[in-house]
């Protein structure tokens, strides 16, 4: 047991995956990439991820900051104004994400459409 744990502790694909693995996680990152600027509010965030609720994209963002995926810029003003942007780790990872994006694509009869009909 103690051999199973210890190889989980030093996997890094469980370790870093888990922090950024997530759909909505996936989805903040990936809207980041592909917005014109690289920057975003959390509105329009809101409005690329209709599905996702208020209290969750608000949780994922804190998450990827924690993790330093996205840099999260808040404007001393009023009306207050938050800005996410990719930090450079965070566009280290886009390729992998973009390539991952580009084969759910491709993929999506063979793995995805066969479940909407059942």
């Amino acid at each position: 047991m103690a051999d199973i744990q210890a190889a989980y502790l030093s996997c890094p694909i469980r370790q870093v995956i888990s922090h950024f693995g997530d759909k909505w996680s996936m989805l903040v990152l990936y809207a980041l990439h592909t917005s014109d600027s690289g920057i975003m509010r959390f509105n329009e965030l809101r409005h690329f991820m209709t599905d996702c609720s208020q209290k969750m994209l608000s949780a994922t963002l804190k998450n990827l900051e924690q993790h330093n995926l996205v840099h999260r810029e808040a404007y001393a003003v009023v009306p207050p104004k938050v800005e996410y942007s990719l930090t450079e780790t965070g566009r280290s990872l886009m390729p992998a994400i973009v390539y991952m994006v580009d084969w759910a694509q491709q993929h999506f009869d063979d793995v995805a459409r066969k479940q909407l009909i059942l």
